[in-house]
């Protein structure tokens, strides 16, 4: 294994990396950084993730070295059993460095962030809120197999069942880098659980994915431009309902993003909440800008309608769930919507590297 391995054009830099991680070494040395706990936690942060990087490399490299030599001592004794299980642990390598490989192509600026995912219900009733809580549901399983850590920010629930929004922070290394390819539109088609007729219906519901950004990152935000609005958090009833009106909600004027938080016990907590939503969404918003400006008429909508329908999700007349860009799929729908995701954000990820063979990848 060279010091270079690639997967659909992502690179892990070797040589580079060990010199990083020795600067860091270096940096993280010094006393006087920790009067900056801020900075000084990022670059430990930055610093661990390295330095297992490195360590998972060379473990790959000594695996496939001992494996190699093993391969050999079973050829020139014919031991067709040893040779099995060495077929077995050869096949369990390669999936160990494909996941790696994925891995090193979260290298965008904000790929390593927290994320804030948002969910909102489509035009459709009660059908549409129950389909968006599924989607919520499906996240936050996501999240918490990946040891990640789930905060409700906002849940605004529906007149019957479901969801009409919602907004969780999932944080977690490469949160943001994973997720960034699930905004849009997602379309459910299943026998509904409301029609008494069990009729067939469709259902759509929108996902927004936007990194939590440092504070370093300078995004202005003019006062001026926003509106606040307080209100009093809604809940399930009896003592989840506030007395007080400690939910907030900004809308800024010039881009109609609007966002809220109720969460948390007081006004300030769910005021500083929205700030920082607000400021991830406009980063997201220039990036939009500068990657395709058609893009930045999305946020501009008041219905969910912005973005475009990115997956399929059918539970009736058969069970298939597929991506519409890149073509992943898969009969288990039940496990996907456990959380089993997977399959879609890698295969999403390779597309975006120009892989030539994303389409291709099903289960």
């Amino acid at each position: 294994m060279s010091n270079h391995y690639c997967c659909s054009g992502g690179i892990f830099d070797y040589d580079n990396a060990v010199i990083r991680l020795e600067e860091l070494e270096t940096l993280t040395a010094d006393a006087d950084l920790w009067d900056n706990p801020e900075k000084a936690q990022k670059l430990m942060s930055e610093k661990n993730i390295l330095a297992q990087n490195l360590q998972q490399y060379n473990q790959f490299n000594e695996n496939l070295k001992e494996y190699t030599e093993m391969v050999e001592f079973a050829e020139e004794t014919e031991d067709e059993a040893m040779l099995a299980d060495l077929q077995q642990n050869l096949l369990a390598l390669q999936e160990q460095t494909k996941q790696a490989e994925l891995e090193s192509l979260l290298s965008g600026e904000v790929d390593a962030n927290d994320a804030y995912l948002e969910v909102h219900a489509g035009s459709g009733g009660t059908e549409a809120m129950d389909w968006a809580e599924m989607l919520l549901r499906m996240y936050t399983r996501w999240a918490e197999n990946k040891k990640y850590k789930v905060e409700l920010i906002e849940e605004t629930e529906g007149d019957v069942a479901g969801i009409k929004s919602a907004t969780i922070k999932i944080s977690g290394h490469n949160a943001y880098g994973w997720l960034k390819s699930e905004s849009g539109v997602h379309r459910l088609v299943r026998i509904s659980p409301f029609d008494s007729n069990a009729r067939r219906h469709t259902s759509f519901a929108s996902i927004g994915v936007y990194p939590v950004i440092d504070d370093d990152v300078q995004i202005e935000i003019n006062p001026a431009d926003c509106r606040i609005d307080t209100y009093r958090a809604s809940g399930a009833g009896g003592q989840h309902i506030n007395k007080t009106d400690s939910a907030v909600r900004i809308t800024h004027i010039p881009t109609g993003i609007v966002v809220s938080s109720q969460t948390q016990r007081s006004q300030f907590q769910n005021r500083d909440n929205c700030w920082k939503m607000l400021r991830a969404r406009l980063y997201e918003l220039e990036m939009q800008k500068k990657a395709d400006a058609a893009q930045v008429a999305r946020d501009n909508q008041g219905d969910n309608g912005w973005g475009y329908q990115i997956r399929s999700y059918v539970l009736q007349p058969y069970r298939l769930v597929k991506d519409l860009r890149t073509d992943a799929e898969t009969t288990d729908c039940k496990a996907v919507l456990d959380g089993e995701i997977d399959l879609f954000l890698a295969a999403a990820l390779a597309q975006k590297v120009g892989s030539d063979n994303s389409a291709e990848i099903k289960q």
